[in-house]
């Protein structure tokens, strides 16, 4: 077998994400903030999810990690829960008025290291990487589907 297995694009890409997940955490981590609860905290501030179940569906992990996530940040200070108006026996998410205050100065930070990071691309090449990465993960997430006994969304 002539192929070398640390020369493929998962492997790279793997490498890639740990950088950027040392970069990220270490820029976040000042702000209070971790890497893993960005899917989170976008959602909350675009309102694109409210609730445990569309968080979890959202950042596209389960239900238990994303309640203890979700714990985690009620502790620190960064999440709210509300009763539901409509449905009592949900709970409604939102941002505490700390962290969206330091949401901005965490997303310059990311977007920051992402620019560091692509030093020496042209525009082009970091959008065509984009785009490249983003149809990666399309795929990925096809086969991952295809697999799930859970179905497309991967969450109970």
């Amino acid at each position: 077998m002539d192929e070398d297995v640390l020369a493929t694009p998962g492997h790279l890409i793997s490498l890639a994400a740990r950088g950027f997940t040392r970069l990220s955490e270490a820029r976040l981590k000042p702000l209070g903030f971790g890497v893993g609860q960005l899917p989170v905290l976008v959602a909350l501030r675009d309102g694109k999810a409210s609730t445990q179940r569309d968080l979890a569906r959202f950042a596209k992990v389960e239900q238990p990690p994303m309640a203890q996530m979700l714990a985690r940040m009620e502790r620190d200070g960064l999440i709210e829960r509300a009763r539901d108006p409509a449905d009592g026996r949900s709970s409604r998410i939102v941002l505490t008025k700390a962290a969206q205050q330091r949401m901005p100065e965490a997303m310059t930070a990311l977007f920051h290291g992402n620019r560091e990071a692509l030093v020496g691309f042209t525009e082009a090449e970091a959008s065509r990487l984009v785009d490249l990465l983003t149809r990666l993960i399309k795929n990925l997430d096809q086969i991952s589907s295809a697999e799930s006994p859970l179905g497309d969304s991967g969450v109970l």
